[in-house]
């Protein structure tokens, strides 16, 4: 999960109230992307989560997390502390020649970044101010930490896995060339992914035989979907490859070249359609306006729910 920041405007006194600017990515970009003299410019996607708006925030957030039962949340490599609502928080306090004070709230804790000439005490009024939104993203780091622990497949026999949305169960069978799915009948009411494998196949065999697997099922699942999209849409892809990015679930430039990251075929079509209307969009507007959302629209008119399915869902650790 992306941490979390918030930006607070340094000032000689503490004022009464603050408005304050929440950035859920960092890295995305809301304006188009300019063409250089040695590269065509790219439209990305932003991460998993994709959220790409800054969202003011007021003093007035949902305290649900600070009512919940006391937790220490301690950063790894925290040199202060403080009680907010009752649950102990050891930050990391960074000194910097920012003129703010900021907040990031990652899987590793909260760190704070202040100017070297503001106080502990001011820090920590600041701090208080943004008690319930801080534990807010304490508690969802945490929430999602263990979902990413359970989530992490061991390599054997009867492991399971997702694929387009649905749960593919893994069976090692010496008799099967390659790797073959078995779709859900009576007699086997799910579905099987049966690999030519040793039952005594290391757990790494196992593993590569499965992303090889997925790859080639993402590459002709997403021709399709692409020729499809591009052919409603009145936009011409000339080239499809695959990704394995961490921070994007997909990319497109205006030679018409068009990258989808191969972990897409773990969700339901529906989200797969998304995304690749998604870029096939950038085609048209290389940005991320108001005239962009309305060609994505065009085609997917309930295209949120697809985007707050990737913001949300917990993929498989494959490693």
């Amino acid at each position: 999960m992306d941490p979390e920041i918030v930006a607070m405007p340094h000032r000689p006194a503490i004022p009464p109230a603050q408005q304050l600017l929440l950035f859920d990515d960092a890295g995305s970009a809301h304006s188009p992307a300019a063409p250089t003299n040695t590269a065509p410019a790219v439209a990305d996607m932003a991460h998993l989560p994709p959220k790409t708006e800054a969202n003011a925030v007021s003093a007035a957030e949902p305290a649900s997390a600070a009512s919940a039962a006391p937790q220490e949340f301690r950063h790894p490599r925290s040199q202060c502390e403080l009680l907010l609502a009752g649950h102990r928080v050891a930050y990391e306090l960074r000194r910097s020649r920012r003129s703010s004070i900021g907040f990031v709230v990652a899987s590793e804790g909260l760190s704070v970044s202040a100017p070297r000439w503001v106080g502990v005490g001011e820090i920590e009024s600041a701090l208080r101010e943004k008690a319930a939104w801080i534990l807010r993203k304490l508690h969802e780091q945490r929430e999602r930490a263990s979902r990413l622990a359970a989530a992490q497949i061991v390599w054997r026999d009867g492991a399971s896995i997702p694929f387009l949305g649905r749960h593919v169960t893994l069976v090692l069978d010496p008799h099967t060339t390659g790797a073959v799915l078995h779709e859900a009948v009576e007699t086997q009411p799910h579905f099987a992914l049966h690999l030519g494998l040793s039952r005594a196949a290391a757990p790494e065999q196992i593993r590569d035989a499965v992303h090889g697997w997925l790859q080639r099922q993402a590459r002709r699942i997403f021709d399709e979907r692409c020729s499809h999209f591009a052919a409603r849409m009145g936009v011409r892809m000339k080239r499809l490859s695959l990704s394995s990015a961490a921070t994007r679930w997909g990319s497109a430039s205006t030679d018409g070249s068009i990258r989808l990251n191969w972990r897409l075929v773990h969700f339901a079509l529906p989200v797969i359609d998304y995304v690749v209307t998604h870029e096939l969009a950038h085609l048209r507007e290389m940005n991320h306006s108001a005239a962009f959302w309305d060609v994505v629209r065009s085609v997917i008119p309930d295209f949120e729910n697809a985007r707050g399915t990737l913001r949300k869902e917990i993929l498989p650790a494959l490693d």
